[in-house]
């Protein structure tokens, strides 16, 4: 019972060590030849969160993903597309969380007001409690 215990624990992991054992992408630690394109895409890097990490830079991390997502940077600036249409593809595969920019959405808006909200009701109550004190 235990071999078999132990068999089917080895049979699940398979696919987690297959994960990592992959090569990586051709353009995941290979800059683009032309500098300016690099330039570009380096700084479109910076501002992309890599989402195993959650506190590094896509450039900065090491993560397997972050190379395909460093990869897929450099492909597409090499093909003359903009860094904000690609920032707005990686948003829309990954999420909003994926850039260190963030933007105001429908889902979104309440983070920014919120704060702004809070301030009015305590400018609010201070003025009242000083107003009756006067």
């Amino acid at each position: 019972m235990k071999a078999l215990i132990a068999l089917l624990l080895a049979l699940l992991s398979l696919p987690l060590a297959a994960q990592d054992s992959m090569p990586p992408a051709p353009y995941a630690y290979k800059q683009l030849e032309d500098p300016g394109l690099e330039a570009r895409a380096r700084g479109l890097m910076e501002e992309l969160r890599c989402l195993k990490c959650q506190s590094q830079s896509i450039a900065d991390s090491d993560a397997p993903m972050a190379g395909d997502m460093r990869h897929q940077v450099r492909i597409r600036i090499a093909a003359g597309e903009d860094p904000e249409a690609i920032r707005e593809w990686m948003m829309e595969r990954y999420g909003d969380y994926v850039s260190y920019a963030p933007v105001v959405s429908r889902l979104t808006w309440p983070l920014y007001a919120g704060p702004l909200v809070l301030l009015v009701i305590a400018g609010l109550l201070l003025w009242r409690r000083f107003r009756r004190k006067a």
